[in-house]
């Protein structure tokens, strides 16, 4: 099972760190930490080791599925989420 911890961070052109992960069922899970994304800090870093929480999103080939999977999401992105969080809903994402 993907975890957190196999995502591969890339520096991304507009400041800060990001990943994205296709699983084998057609969803995808953004992940990403910033100025701009909802994560703590709020700062533009080099390293996803930087930080505590991230944003994330997910969607499939049809479009956002955040609300669909997610229990209790009422947004397509969902911000601060921290390491354990992610995993969680990585856990959700492969088993649906």
């Amino acid at each position: 099972m993907k975890q957190f911890k196999d995502l591969k961070f890339k520096l991304r052109d507009f400041g800060g760190v990001g990943a994205t992960y296709t699983f084998d069922n057609g969803i995808t899970i953004s992940v990403q930490a910033g100025s701009g994304p909802y994560s703590t800090p709020r700062e533009d870093l080099t390293s996803p080791d930087d930080y505590s929480s991230f944003e994330i999103a997910i969607w499939d080939a049809n479009g956002w599925v955040t609300k669909e999977l997610i229990p209790g999401a009422d947004d397509d992105v969902l911000g601060w989420q921290g390491r354990d969080e992610i995993n969680t809903k990585m856990l959700l994402i492969q088993n649906y």
